[in-house]
């Protein structure tokens, strides 16, 4: 739900931006195309999208997911930051919005490394643990329709080897979250989402506070 880090005020991200963000062209151009569009908040912020891929090649990860596109900025992003012949499998269900980044993604030269399947990602993620087996992916970002988070996260965490990381996005949901007022169906499901990480005994978790909120999962 933020383009921009949680409660850093403009000049503070504008240092950030300038002393730390290393955008490729394509990826400048794909976050600017996107800024335009009545959705544009659904976009993840560019220094989000920079220490996801400090993440990807941290662990070394080749095989990764993604469930939730929009329009293909952390798509790119993160297959940007693979090796050759690693791999994106990205879920969505929107032909329209993934076919503005697809452009994106072969200007950067990396539409080899992304597999986009469009439609519902809880059965293209059980195809998946069908098909390739648990344990298959190094790494895994979920984006998408917040009251599915909970099936997201345990259909990933099957699908992620044990070291590999899960990250979950919007879980501080622009501060409603906090706010015990905020009773809607999507603010509520992150709210259960958070406290089940919490004590969840598989994985070891943090959240911080880049972009909308993020919440590292390493599977245990």
């Amino acid at each position: 739900m933020s383009r921009r880090s949680i409660g850093l005020d403009e000049k503070l991200r504008e240092y950030v931006l300038a002393a730390s963000l290393r955008e490729h062209p394509s990826l400048l151009e794909l976050r600017e195309v996107t800024g335009g569009l009545e959705e544009a908040e659904m976009q993840i912020a560019p220094e989000q999208g920079q220490f996801m891929a400090l993440l990807v090649r941290a662990i070394g990860a080749r095989r990764t997911l993604e469930v939730g596109v929009f329009t293909g900025y952390s798509t790119l992003v993160v297959a940007m930051a693979l090796p050759p012949g690693g791999r994106v499998v990205a879920c969505d269900i929107s032909e329209e919005w993934t076919s503005i980044g697809r452009r994106y993604w072969e200007q950067a030269g990396v539409q080899d490394r992304i597999d986009l399947r469009i439609g519902p990602a809880q059965k293209t993620l059980a195809g998946l643990i069908e098909t390739e087996g648990e344990g298959a992916f190094d790494f895994a970002f979920i984006d998408a329709d917040k009251e599915n988070y909970d099936i997201y996260y345990e259909q990933c965490l099957r699908l992620v080897r044990r070291g590999g990381i899960v990250v979950m996005d919007n879980v501080l949901w622009s501060g409603r979250v906090a706010d015990p007022n905020e009773q809607d169906a999507e603010t509520k499901a992150l709210r259960g989402i958070n406290q089940k990480l919490h004590s969840d005994d598989r994985v070891d978790i943090s959240m911080i506070p880049v972009g909308d909120g993020l919440t590292l999962v390493r599977k245990r």
